[in-house]
């Protein structure tokens, strides 16, 4: 089954929800990066919520990067996407391991960290981009996304983020976004509340084969939800090449690359996010250094484009 994000309306169109099921796409991300459970958990939750809001993007040259700094063990997070959406990410420390927490899950919270920040950066064809920066409240992820909206897109959200793993990888994954509108009343809050805590975790849901449409109705409490967007699939896809990482090569000048050349006669490179090598000899180097300062449009492209 194809991962798939789909938008609906509650309560006569006070109340928006995005619901997503991302399963492949996080088991995507384990296989390449080699996740141990909870670093697989973390990554999920965030690339999850990052399919979420980069499906908000109204541009194909909209770009979307998150970072997620905490002092935990895993290390820095950082996930980027397009409006399609496509998405990639890594963490720092793919390996780790850590004991069940206390109600015997994965312990997110503790690899994360409490304490650090999430870093939002929204290229959305703008002279700037907007940056919003907020501080993590538990690790969670869903948590600190909710105080994330609350704080720096002024929105009140509920957020919820699932990664559910067995031995054989991702069994399910997925999430949700709702937001009441400006005319939202308070009761249509109050029952959204409830429907939510109602509901239980987006994990168990998608693990019992409900549809998106099925969570929609289950955690807003309206069984008239009316479907506004259904043909999103996200995807993890890397576009990185030897050429991009040729032209980054250039970007650290003539004289650091004649460096290489004479300690080590080649270089290696590898992607963060899907972990492909690009190798390049002792005269590919050289024609890079001597095409150095030439072409200045090559580090432009490079220094927009993250890889």
């Amino acid at each position: 089954m194809k991962d798939k994000i789909t938008r609906f309306l509650a309560y006569n169109g006070k109340i928006s929800i995005v619901c997503a099921n991302t399963t492949n796409l996080v088991e995507e991300a384990r296989k390449i990066h080699k996740l141990s459970p909870v670093a697989t958990a973390a990554l999920g939750r965030l690339l999850t919520i990052t399919a979420i809001m980069a499906n908000e993007m109204k541009n194909k040259t909209d770009k979307l990067t998150i970072q997620i700094k905490g002092n935990g063990e895993i290390g820095t997070m950082l996930a980027t996407a397009d409006n399609t959406p496509k998405i990639k990410g890594y963490v720092a420390n793919p390996y780790i391991d850590l004991p069940l927490n206390e109600f015997g899950k994965l312990d997110v919270g503790k690899a994360v960290g409490q304490e650090g920040y999430i870093n939002v950066i929204k290229d959305i064809g703008l002279k700037e981009p907007y940056i919003g920066i907020s501080p993590l409240t538990s690790g969670e992820i869903a948590d600190d996304f909710t105080n994330y909206f609350i704080n720096s897109e002024q929105r009140q959200s509920a957020v919820a983020l699932g990664v559910l793993v067995d031995k054989n990888g991702v069994k399910q994954a997925g999430g949700y976004l709702i937001n009441p509108m400006p005319d939202a009343t308070d009761e249509e809050i109050t029952k959204v509340e409830k429907a939510i805590f109602e509901a239980g975790a987006i994990s168990k849901m998608l693990d019992e084969n409900l549809s998106l449409l099925e969570i929609a109705k289950k955690v807003t409490g309206d069984k008239n939800v009316r479907i506004i967007e259904d043909n999103s699939t996200p995807e993890y896809k890397c576009e990185c090449s030897k050429k991009r990482f040729e032209e980054g090569l250039a970007t650290i000048g003539k004289e650091e690359i004649n460096d290489i050349i004479k300690k080590e006669g080649k270089a290696e490179l590898i992607c963060h996010f899907c972990n492909k090598k690009y190798e390049f000899n002792k005269e590919e180097l050289e024609e890079i250094a001597k095409n150095v300062g030439i072409d200045k449009s090559k580090e432009t492209s490079y220094n927009k484009n993250k890889f």
